[in-house]
């Protein structure tokens, strides 16, 4: 009998801590919406993921500014307060040579309840649009983004760049969950609300793609050669597995943004906001052909530039996704199946 039970304890106890911490714990500042935290998105990052979530600051303290592959004048050292003094032609390129795989690229793996130790890897950011829609965005860091293999062979890898910013947006109206996007890529998926798979019957699953950190409404393979289309196979694949459970809301900041001002307000007075107003690029520049690291083939290239921050994914867009030439779908379904057989749209 006292075997049994103890058997139990440790079951409930494993069980523990392998959940992430309930909203009502969260460490969140004051005047975050609660509903904010009780439907924000977990991440399954892939199990065989090498280039984890990453501390936003360590990005800066492993790169210096270039313009035009030349470093440039900037405040020493440099930091989430200082950052926004550098010009949008700036490039945060990393003091290593990324192909020697540094350690700081693989960022910080989450511990057993989701959390990233000693390491702030995500952003969250509200507006509140008046009339009771409020649009979330949960923006997800990652210092080094793996391109992914053409036909699965490694000797056709392209995509590769330093610096990237994921995110899903989770859209509100009075407080209720609407529908939710998943950042892929150039593009993404938007689904409902109601549809999405959800952790404590809550919070929308997100499965993190290896090496892109694409974001996938279902695990499994996903060919992304052609936007709105989110087969189970192609020539350019995504990975997605139940791998590494991540609670981005337990290591993140926290901001209101007003978009008729263009201006972040931090929930807790201590917490940086400056570096939202750089409008540079998180990563090396692509690099030029005469560099031995960079690779041509058929027009793509082995290493892209570094994304651009948090403050240019449209943050105060029309609808649930962002205005790229591209069809906006809200799906109602998670099995992939071509644009055509989809009828909602947003």
């Amino acid at each position: 009998m006292l075997l049994n039970s103890v058997i139990s304890l440790s079951v409930l106890v494993a069980g523990i801590r392998a959940t992430p911490v309930k909203h009502q714990q969260r460490q969140a500042p004051a005047g975050v919406p609660d509903f904010v935290l009780k439907h924000a998105p977990v991440v399954y990052l892939h199990s065989s993921e090498t280039y984890l979530p990453s501390d936003i600051q360590s990005q800066l303290s492993n790169s210096v500014p270039e313009v035009n592959y030349n470093e440039v004048p900037a405040p020493s050292p440099l930091d989430l307060n200082n950052v926004n003094a550098l010009g949008g032609d700036v490039w945060i390129t990393s003091k290593d040579d990324i192909t020697k795989d540094p350690e700081w690229i693989k960022g910080v793996k989450p511990d057993g309840n989701g959390k990233t130790n000693n390491a702030v890897t995500a952003a969250i950011i509200v507006n509140d649009k008046g009339d009771g829609n409020v649009d979330a965005f949960y923006m997800y860091f990652y210092a080094y983004n793996y391109g992914g293999n053409v036909l699965g062979s490694k000797k056709l890898n392209f995509g590769n760049h330093v610096g990237d910013w994921e995110h899903l947006m989770v859209r509100f109206s009075n407080g209720v969950p609407q529908a939710v996007w998943y950042s892929q890529h150039a593009n993404g998926e938007a689904f409902k609300y109601d549809t999405v798979d959800k952790k404590d019957d809550s919070r929308p699953i997100a499965y993190s793609a290896q090496g892109t950190h694409a974001n996938y409404a279902i695990p499994g393979t996903h060919d992304h050669t052609i936007p709105n289309f989110n087969l189970p196979a192609g020539v350019l694949e995504d990975h997605t597995d139940a791998g590494t459970l991540w609670d981005p809301l337990q290591s993140a900041y926290y901001y209101s943004y007003n978009a008729g001002e263009n201006k972040f307000t931090a929930y807790d007075q201590n917490t940086p906001t400056a570096w939202l107003g750089f409008t540079g690029r998180w990563g090396d520049e692509e690099y030029p052909e005469s560099d031995p690291r960079q690779v041509t083939l058929f027009g793509q290239k082995k290493f892209a530039g570094g994304p651009t921050g948090p403050a240019d994914k449209q943050l105060n867009r029309k609808d649930i996704c962002p205005e790229n030439g591209q069809t906006c779908i809200l799906r109602d379904f998670l099995v992939p199946r071509s644009v055509g057989l989809e009828e909602d749209k947003a």
